[in-house]
């Protein structure tokens, strides 16, 4: 029998990593054997830590879009089924679009006869959604929001996470989606409770028919990826440590930042790991609260702490708030900190797909 390989794209800071984890615990307990594909523009991901929290077989394909990455994404995942994958869930990068043309029909032709694709699917945070519809209705016309609506169009399942945070607007949310995508299903549910049933069936049944695929100005995608500073970082933090507020703190010293400069928070993710387990909090949108996704132990003797931040700011200005930061976080924990090399942000290269096959 095939294994399934899952596509799953969507904004930053839309709960993918959530959403992987929570299909993939779902997965397990129909029998399946589950396995996660992470995916960055650059290196020392918290979502492969994140993953290896729920599974052992985790892989990884850095520095590019699957799309741009095509062949090291095929490796991983022949390798993950040889190990005895039957489902392979893969996560595309927040910023990367045009996955049917570049992904889903390049694997269905060139490796059909060992895997099934699921339905492609696109994760959505109904907050960042009416944001983006609010622009959209005043008549702006961003490469960001651009980007996020062939995000939202070339989707076969519309997958609206976070319901439990979304609010009485949420009806109306779901009718706008079917209307701008009436070919997808729109599925709602809940990743942090775990409510991923109706998710999983989808991903589980036979794939979409193909079909049109939407038009897609390359030169407007790369710029809207272009608008964002990314920066992965890791710092080894001395002292007493509580990781949860260390972490904490350093995400509300960001948030006040970007907060103050204007700057889009597309995704901000911190974990701090120490002997005695891992807490992570995250951050989508300036001047917010950070949430906490994972609590950690009360304190530890150190702690190990990796930043993947994506902010659309230049990647010097990203690079002195991460400074900043953890400078934050160290007064107000009372700790001390070691920087690896760097910060050095980035802004994502031109996308060049290995393969395009149009519809």
């Amino acid at each position: 029998m095939r294994a399934t390989l899952c596509p799953v794209s969507g904004f930053l800071g839309a709960g993918k990593t959530t959403t992987l984890l929570a299909a993939a615990r779902e997965l397990r307990r129909r029998g399946h054997r589950p396995a996660i594909v992470t995916n960055d523009q650059g290196r020392d991901l918290v979502d492969t830590r994140l993953a290896r929290t729920v599974t052992d077989a985790v892989a990884e394909v850095l520095d590019g879009c699957f799309c741009c990455r095509f062949d090291e994404l095929a490796g991983v995942v022949t390798r993950l089924v040889g190990g005895g994958a039957d489902v392979v869930l893969a996560e595309a990068v927040g910023s990367c679009t045009d996955l049917r043309a570049t992904v889903v029909r390049p694997l269905r032709e060139h490796h059909g006869d060992a895997l099934r694709v699921a339905p492609l699917v696109t994760v959505v945070d109904p907050l960042r959604y009416r944001a983006f519809a609010r622009s959209w209705a005043a008549g702006e016309d961003s490469d960001t929001g651009y980007l996020y609506a062939h995000q939202l169009a070339e989707a076969d399942v519309l997958a609206v996470n976070k319901i439990d945070l979304a609010g009485q607007g949420l009806g109306g949310v779901l009718a706008d989606l079917g209307r701008r995508n009436p070919a997808a299903r729109v599925v709602p549910y809940s990743a942090r409770s775990g409510e991923v049933g109706a998710l999983v069936d989808l991903l589980l049944a036979d794939a979409a028919p193909d079909r049109p695929d939407a038009a897609l100005d390359y030169d407007r995608y790369a710029a809207a990826e272009a608008e964002l500073a990314w920066l992965n970082h890791e710092v080894a933090v001395r002292g007493t440590v509580r990781p949860r507020a260390w972490a904490g703190a350093a995400l509300s010293a960001l948030s006040a930042w970007s907060a103050a400069a204007g700057a889009l928070v597309g995704h901000a993710k911190v974990t701090v790991t120490s002997a005695e387990g891992m807490a992570k909090a995250s951050l989508t949108g300036a001047g917010e609260s950070p949430g906490v996704d994972l609590p950690g132990p009360a304190s530890a003797s150190e702690g190990h702490a990796v930043f993947n931040l994506r902010v659309a700011c230049s990647p010097a200005d990203l690079d002195h708030a991460c400074v900043e930061a953890i400078a934050a976080a160290d007064r107000a924990c009372g700790t001390s900190s070691e920087s690896g090399p760097g910060p050095a942000a980035f802004q994502p290269s031109y996308p060049r797909p290995t393969h395009r096959i149009p519809a």
